[in-house]
């Protein structure tokens, strides 16, 4: 029958020059330097602490039995260490192995985990240490993100209205310039000539029953020629502007039964929107209905290379809210875009 080593200390094989308590079972971590000779090597360091198993040093088996068969002797007090006894054939906590005591393995897994998670942390430093240095060794400079955010534009006020939003104005950004709109007037917001366009607010069916019609209408238009000659482009425009309103439109309807003769009422220069220009107004007869008037101003624009501008102006005849006065009242009211008198709600004035 077999026992384990008693309590006491031994020689610390990892530390040179120090002994360790061993309690019978496992080491603990209590260490001291070598006893001086004749000093008691199995003093315990704290509370005599007795073995998991077998009998500790000097312990007897049952009462009177005197010491329990097998146990070794108490060491004397001249002796290092037990007779027939050298240090524990146990390994020291840090020599033991995972599968080693009870206690022992605890620690021992403890210090595993911890080496592992110091070996990690040092291996992640490293590699971003690693990945931080360009090909030359030198530090690379931290990225960084740089988000571009919208421009934040700042509204700006002003005492003068937009002419945009001026309803007794209409705008022609491309021409540059501004016309006046009569009162009982409209700008719709889209129209079937797709320019900037006004026009009376009432419609009615047109005589020739194919659709409806206004009794009035303004329009802008960019000049489609090589032509910048204001008169020989008021010439040449009319006979359009006459034909689209009262002969067939755009989409080949003949609301009006087609012009059967016309008559030149007004030809001449006269200065539009600050520019030398030309107009011409003509009177149509219809094969249905009263006819009209229709009349073609070609000028300069006051924008760009000053492309010339054609304003187109149409009226029904026999209509009391619009006599051939409106007609001349508008075109002084032309303006190129910005002078101050556009903001000043110029077709607010107007009237039949």
């Amino acid at each position: 029958m077999s026992y384990a080593t008693p309590p006491g200390w031994y020689p610390d094989t990892g530390a040179p020059g120090l002994e360790r308590w061993w309690d019978g079972t496992a080491w603990t971590a209590h260490t001291r330097p070598h006893a001086a000779e004749g000093a008691a090597s199995h003093q315990p360091p704290a509370p005599a602490q007795s073995g998991a198993a077998g009998f500790g040093p000097g312990e007897y088996g049952p009462a009177g039995s005197g010491p329990a068969e097998g146990a070794p002797a108490q060491p004397g007090a001249g002796e290092f260490r037990p007779a027939g006894f050298g240090p524990p054939s146990l390994p020291l906590p840090h020599q033991r192995g995972p599968h080693d005591g009870a206690g022992g393995g605890n620690r021992t897994k403890i210090l595993a985990v911890t080496l592992s998670g110091v070996l990690v942390l040092g291996a992640a430093v490293t590699g971003a240490i690693l990945l931080g240095r360009d090909e030359g060794g030198t530090p690379a400079a931290p990225a960084t993100t740089t988000s571009t955010s919208a421009p934040v534009t700042t509204p700006t006020t002003s005492d003068e209205p937009d002419p945009d939003e001026n309803p007794a104005v209409l705008v022609d950004q491309l021409n540059g310039v501004t016309v006046p709109v009569p009162q009982g007037w409209e700008k719709p917001k889209t129209s079937s000539s797709d320019v900037p366009t006004i026009r009376t607010v009432q419609s009615y069916d047109c005589p020739g029953g194919s659709s409806f019609c206004y009794h009035g209408t303004v329009t802008t238009h960019t000049a489609r020629s090589a032509e910048t000659d204001p008169k020989a482009l008021a010439e040449a425009d009319i006979v359009t502007a006459a034909d689209l309103a009262y002969e067939e439109d755009r989409l080949g309807r003949r609301n009006h039964g087609g012009i059967t003769a016309h008559k030149v009422l007004k030809a001449g220069q006269l200065s539009v929107a600050g520019r030398a220009g030309y107009l011409v107004r003509w009177q149509v007869t219809t094969g249905k209905g009263p006819g009209g008037y229709v009349q073609s101003v070609a000028f300069p624009s006051s924008v760009g290379s000053g492309t010339p501008v054609i304003v187109r102006l149409a009226f029904d005849a026999d209509v009391a809210e619009l006599p051939l006065s409106l007609m001349d009242t508008i075109t002084r009211g032309i303006r190129p875009l910005g002078d101050s008198a556009t903001n000043g709600g110029v077709g607010a004035s107007i009237s039949p």
